[in-house]
């Protein structure tokens, strides 16, 4: 089959070679990119003689898939998948599988990391020391006994609640369905509304779809403590952008951790987040680790192999 590899899956390229070797011993043809298409033009260029097609964040939208009619199977080296228009693909019989659980560790860790930084002034820290100055003004405070509240509590959301009991954390949550695992860890599940105001630290972690987007909004920062501080690492979406930036710039909330925008990074300069002061940022870097990187990369490989072998998984769509 042609298989192709639309955009680079950042790991080296012997591990990449590897991964190929797999599927072109059995005769299948592979073409790899090592650079992102310059636009939508130059990735239906790419791909339009594919029956498999391989990509990670790049945006495949409904002109793009009608334009690439051989098109059978597209794996997503990637969690989320609302960059690829499903509706199009369900409508084409087009399989549609993602690289789930590659990066649990990675975002839970980095999840931590925003809190820390936040909780301790970690960044105004590190300038200060620089100019000679003091921890006047720095005074932190600890994670041990704060009420962690968990928005989408899949597998990175019982990470958190894993590592924030470890921490000594309180665990609240909220998600479509319940999962033992978290109520065994002391997660105590409640509505949204109630999460929100009984929470110190509200992070959150589910996938950006039709019931997800604006999740957080104007409303709901209505409702939250004035010392909260509010954590991003899932998809842009689920947190409005506007009332995020109101209740940062306003002090409805006491600081936020953005690892994730609207706009996939380079965010663009007018974004009047970015002009918060009261935030640690990132540039969606939260699954951006190189064990991670590996793991996706081959659960990427995998659902190929998975799919052309009649065993589809990690299927979306």
């Amino acid at each position: 089959m042609k298989i192709v590899i639309l955009q680079p899956l950042a790991i080296d390229k012997s591990q990449l070679d590897v991964f190929i070797k797999t599927l072109s011993d059995k005769g299948h043809e592979l073409t790899s990119f090592d650079t992102l298409p310059k636009d939508k033009k130059e990735a239906i260029e790419r791909a339009k003689n594919a029956e498999i097609l391989m990509l990670v964040n790049y945006p495949f939208d409904k002109e793009s898939i009608k334009s690439c009619p051989n098109i059978k199977m597209i794996s997503v080296a990637f969690t989320g998948f609302d960059h690829v228009d499903t509706e199009e693909c369900k409508k084409r019989n087009i399989v549609v599988c993602n690289a789930a659980g590659y990066a649990t560790n990675s975002v839970a860790e980095l999840t931590f990391g925003l809190i820390i930084s936040l909780l301790r002034n970690i960044p105004k820290c590190n300038e200060v020391i620089r100019v000679g100055g003091t921890r006047q003004g720095l005074i932190g405070n600890d994670l041990y006994g704060k009420t962690l509240g968990i928005v989408g509590t899949g597998t990175i959301g019982l990470r958190v609640a894993e590592i924030g009991k470890a921490f000594g954390c309180k665990l609240l949550g909220y998600s479509h369905s319940e999962r033992k695992e978290a109520t065994q860890l002391g997660l105590k599940y409640t509505d949204l509304k109630t999460l929100l105001s009984g929470s110190d630290i509200i992070t959150v972690h589910s996938p950006l779809n039709s019931e997800t987007k604006d999740l957080i909004s104007w409303d709901e920062f209505k409702l939250v403590k004035s010392t909260v501080f509010v954590i991003q690492t899932s998809r842009g979406g689920t947190i409005n952008k506007e009332a995020f930036t109101d209740a940062l710039n306003t002090k409805k909330i006491a600081g936020g951790g953005i690892d994730v925008f609207v706009q996939e990074p380079p965010v663009s300069l007018d974004n009047q987040l970015l002009k918060t002061t009261n935030s640690v940022m990132s540039p969606h870097v939260a699954f951006a680790t190189k064990e991670a990187l590996v793991r996706r990369a081959e659960i990427a490989f995998n659902n190929v192999s998975g799919w052309i072998n009649g065993k589809v998984q990690n299927k979306v769509c």
